[in-house]
């Protein structure tokens, strides 16, 4: 009896009756811990949570996944992680709609996407690593996107900002890229708004670290990876069939920095400090700033660094972790189109995900 309380007060497990949707759950961390607190949320109430893991753990027992302390629970009770079994509990769902939510990093994770989705699954995903990475994987993607499966990739850029459903509704209707120029990154959006040679590059970054807009290995925003993979999935959705060594990349991790430990790297962050002063000082010079933008034009060149713009540039117009993504299209030519907003935060990200799960009903 109490089992089947549970079941019927938990918003994150409901009734098979009054569900439309059945939802896998892979990574419960930071934005994954979002989402669940958004199951518990009158919005979701047409989805049932079925299957929940982590790294190490999984859940599939509804009366488990009704609890709201299931995110602090996996860390250390819970079955061992098992694909399979999470796959099982989906299949047994008389649900219409039936969904495996990426809200990961994990690279090996995302190579398994375009498999779930000819088997005949919607994947709905934060995981840039397959949409954004290794052309061959993108392509399998779309191959098996044909077959009918739907994929929710809007977390994947902009933290849900209504960029990759704006590209891919601008060239359906006959619209095609010219140019592409944004803040793509919360973390350095904040960094080069508030970078004023006033305070060192490194105290700086250690305040963004401890407030939680860097991951944990800062190296991950500075070294412009992160940003690459989000032009590539863009270049993409806008038709440029790009591969990741055709994005020119620049790193503001000194090669002696590269390939330390992270303690090591975090204790040597001064070293930042002397390249981007100099780099500042010439900019405001010549009454510019400096920001880390990515760029796409209508030939297919991209490149994500470090830029100095002049002063009414719309990127020295940006507040906190906000992204900003200007479009040119041969429609939209005499000014951009601008989309802009928070690029970064669990909440948004999360939000981001349900969005595209209650888009599969």
């Amino acid at each position: 009896m109490s089992a089947v309380l549970q079941r019927e007060t938990g918003p994150a497990a409901k009734p098979r009756a009054s569900s439309a949707i059945a939802a896998v759950l892979l990574g419960t961390g930071v934005v994954g811990g979002a989402f669940l607190k958004l199951l518990n949320t009158p919005a979701a109430s047409s989805i049932r949570l079925v299957g929940a893991a982590n790294s190490r753990r999984q859940q599939v027992r509804a009366e488990h996944l009704a609890d709201r302390q299931l995110r602090e629970k996996l860390k250390s009770h819970g079955d061992a992680r098992d694909d399979a079994a999470l796959l099982d509990a989906l299949d047994a769902t008389d649900a219409p709609v039936k969904v495996i939510i990426d809200a990961t990093a994990c690279g090996t994770l995302a190579s398994r996407h375009a498999d779930w989705l000819a088997r005949g699954y919607h994947v709905v995903t934060a995981n840039k690593s397959l949409a954004g990475g290794d052309l061959p994987g993108w392509r399998a993607l779309q191959a098996a996107l044909a077959q009918g499966g739907r994929y929710g990739d809007s977390a994947t850029v902009g933290a849900g900002l209504p960029v990759i459903s704006t590209l891919r509704r601008l060239r359906h209707c006959g619209d095609a890229l010219l140019t592409l120029e944004g803040v793509f990154s919360g973390s350095l959006s904040y960094l080069f708004n508030q970078y004023d040679g006033s305070q060192p590059f490194s105290t700086l970054l250690r305040r963004a670290r401890e407030l939680g807009y860097t991951e944990p290995d800062p190296r991950s925003d500075l070294s412009g990876e992160d940003v690459a993979r989000k032009l590539l999935i863009l270049a993409r959705c806008a038709g440029f069939a790009l591969r990741p060594d055709e994005v020119e990349v620049e790193s503001l991790v000194p090669e002696s920095l590269r390939q330390l430990d992270v303690d090591t790297f975090l204790a040597r962050l001064e070293e930042l400090d002397a390249p981007l002063a100099a780099r500042y000082a010439e900019a405001q010079a010549r009454g510019g700033a400096l920001r880390f933008l990515a760029r796409l034009n209508q030939r297919g060149r991209a490149r994500v660094g470090l830029v100095e713009v002049p002063a009414h540039h719309p990127a020295t117009r940006l507040y906190g972790t906000d992204n900003q993504f200007a479009l040119s299209t041969t429609r939209y030519n005499t000014q951009p189109l601008v989309i802009q907003g928070p690029g970064a935060g669990p909440e948004v990200t999360a939000q981001a995900l349900l969005g595209d799960v209650l888009a599969l009903a």
